[in-house]
């Protein structure tokens, strides 16, 4: 029996990471030929979308066999995009990685991108081995580019290549049984290949091997090292009881289907497995190489395997220990998406819904009038076009982009919201009060279950966590906030669960209205490495910018620069930087926090939200008067109210 692994791999974009992949599948005999980007023929990039652009926007995956030591090993490869608007797709993939493959083109050197992959997979754990790419090329020189990786990407990285006694060397200072027998001079080639195994899992070794993926060079020593190193840590887990984690969601087959990384015991069609939303049954499962989707009976630990039928989200846990997963990347711009006739608003929202389904980073927010869609950068919002027109037919218009704000509050406050119209009955009290940055919202009960069922309570707390709350500032999703259940009434008949849905909303968009409101945009953090005759230049921009500077460091040949900047100001200087250095500079950024808005009212202003015009959240409550239900307006819900609720 194979063993199994899923090695990821990723690159800067161009690094020719798709050749690779193809020229892997081709020499493992998963492919007759190995088809080329710029022919359009790619097993992998399989969509007509990316075809067209001759890049990977989808993370897309393949599976091959080739022969270890101790047998056979089967690799499914996960191709994920390079270009930094779709960085989340390769984000989403790391939690089913066993290992990485890190792309680096000898032509081109280290990367802003490639810098920023290395850290996140060293933040992850995920031990990475790296495939030094075009080293046909003319002028390329593989040794000077691993000394550019040992000192941008961590002195861990190893020429594989170099003499053996060289390499003996190398692996006994990351090793201390080796460094043991090194020293006795009695190192057997066994000994060194379990040093460079513990090494590479531990994560101190970074191996290293050039070659050239469009001639189909040092790809058999590379699947070799992947044989030899890669961990497969599923034997003897068939038994356990089956868990898995879901890593993307596509639809084909005509179905939903999520992706996932079966960790433990196995997964068979018809089996109920538990998710964070309960129990659900497997409708079917599907084996996954390129764009064709194999129906298969049942899926074991180690597999990866799209399962429809189950719904759950990239990140998520399914099987034993299920629970939610948590994606570390944030979308800091948002653009208005406008359908054109006869395209309607509700079909554009429920088609955007769908997708942001598989991409979570879309952030889909209904507003008035309209529809905002969070975004990573220009070739996002391009792609996001032609996949509304390819899939569903939808023309659509794009806005220019804004900051994805976000809302808090800057003092507690209680509010208050009543559903009663004929047959119908719940009221919700609750005080929402500041919270830590980046906590979210949150939610407790202070309220005595003698006076509302926990059942009910727990219906609330539901309806609190299920959805982004519209701030009344600019509409947009409040957060950092902890909501307290005060008090809340039922009726014995007339109480359904979606009165308490309607109650919740409303107390909570009641209470707003009263607050101190503040608004927050995102700051990002960035790194920047650039000639030092620069910095006079580079370091004035910045300042105009408003950006807060670290000090700079020089040395090697160039200057370090880092620091923190609004994303509204940083949204469109990597342009600019890549033109002040001639494309040799190298710049990274993050999001960082979010923090209060420096010019809150201009902002505010130039949005122009009413939030009494917001009629998918109104802040009045609706009473029952002379058998009739009437809207109250928020102003006057208190004098209403059903409940007496001591705030203190």
């Amino acid at each position: 029996m194979a063993r199994e692994a899923t090695l990821g791999v990723l690159a800067h974009v161009d690094a020719g990471k798709t050749t690779l992949c193809e020229q892997m599948l081709c020499r493992a005999g998963a492919l007759r030929r190995a088809g080329r980007v710029d022919h359009g023929d790619t097993l992998l990039d399989a969509d007509a979308i990316e075809r067209a652009r001759g890049i990977t926007i989808f993370c897309d995956q393949a599976t091959l066999e080739w022969p270890g030591e101790d047998g056979p090993v089967r690799v499914t490869l996960l191709d994920t995009p390079g270009h930094v608007d779709f960085f989340g797709e390769a984000e989403r993939a790391l939690c089913a990685l066993d290992a990485a493959l890190l792309v680096v083109s000898c032509a081109e050197g280290v990367q802003s991108h490639t810098v920023t992959l290395r850290r996140l997979l060293r933040e992850r754990g995920i031990p990475t081995m790296i495939f030094l790419n075009k080293t046909d090329r003319e002028g390329a020189d593989a040794e000077a580019a691993v000394r550019e990786m040992r000192r941008l990407l961590g002195e861990d990285c190893v020429l594989m290549t170099q003499p053996e006694a060289a390499l003996v060397e190398a692996l006994a200072e990351l090793d201390d049984a080796l460094a043991e027998d090194y020293l006795l001079e009695r190192v057997t080639g066994e000994a060194a290949l379990a040093a460079a195994r513990r090494a590479f899992c531990s994560g101190a070794l970074t191996p290293v091997l050039p070659g050239s993926a469009l001639l189909g060079e040092g790809v058999a020593p590379l699947l070799d090292m992947i044989a030899a190193l890669v961990p497969s840590p599923y034997r003897g887990r068939e038994g356990e009881p089956f868990s898995a984690v879901c890593y993307r969601v596509r639809r084909a087959e005509g179905a939903r289907c999520a992706s996932v990384k079966v960790l433990s015991g196995g997964v068979a069609v018809r089996d109920e497995v538990c998710t964070v939303r309960g129990m659900e049954k497997v409708s079917a499962l599907y084996a996954q190489q390129g764009g064709r989707w194999i129906a298969v009976p049942r899926a074991e630990a180690g597999q990866t395997v799209a399962v429809a039928g189950v719904r759950c989200a990239p990140g998520e846990r399914v099987g034993e220990g299920a629970c939610a997963g948590h994606i570390a990347l944030t979308p800091l711009m948002s653009v208005a998406v406008e359908p054109q006739p006869p395209l309607a608003l509700p079909a554009l929202l429920s088609h955007l819904r769908e997708l942001e389904d598989e991409d979570p980073l879309l952030s889909v927010h209904a507003e008035a009038g309209g529809v905002r869609v969070g975004v990573m950068g220009a070739v996002q919002i391009e792609v996001l076009g032609s996949v509304l027109e390819k899939r569903f037919g939808d023309r659509v218009r794009f806005a220019p982009p804004r900051v994805l704000y976000r809302e808090t509050i800057a003092a507690p406050v209680v509010g208050v919201g009543h559903y009663e119209p004929l047959r119908h009955y719940a009221e919700v009290w609750l005080r929402l009060s500041p919270a830590e940055n980046g906590s979210g919202i949150s939610f407790e009960a202070a309220c005595p279950p003698n006076s509302l069922d926990v059942n009910w309570q727990r219906l609330i707390r539901q309806h609190v966590l299920e959805r982004e709350h519209p701030g009344a500032l600019t509409g947009s999703p409040l957060t950092d906030v902890r909501v307290t259940l005060l008090a809340g009434r039922a009726h014995l008949k007339h109480t359904e669960g979606g009165d308490f849905r309607e109650a919740t909303y409303r107390a909570v968009r009641q209470a707003l209205m009263q607050a101190e409101n503040v608004l927050l945009e995102p700051l990002v953090r960035f790194e920047l490495s650039f000639a030092p005759e620069l910095l006079g230049r580079i370091t004035g921009e910045l300042l105009r910018m408003g950006a807060q500077l670290d000090a700079p460091q020089t040395g090697d040949g160039e200057t370090a620069l880092s620091g923190s900047c609004t994303a509204a100001a940083f949204w469109d200087y990597p342009e600019r930087f890549a033109a002040a250095t001639h494309g040799r500079g190298r710049i990274a950024s993050r999001f960082w926090r979010y923090a209060p808005c420096r010019d809150q009212s201009a902002v505010v202003e130039r949005i122009g939200y009413d939030p009494m015009a917001d009629t998918e959240n109104p802040p009045d409550s609706v009473f029952c008067s002379h058998g009739a239900g009437v809207r109250v307006a928020w102003t006057q819900v208190r004098a209403w109210a059903h409940c007496e609720v001591e705030e203190g």
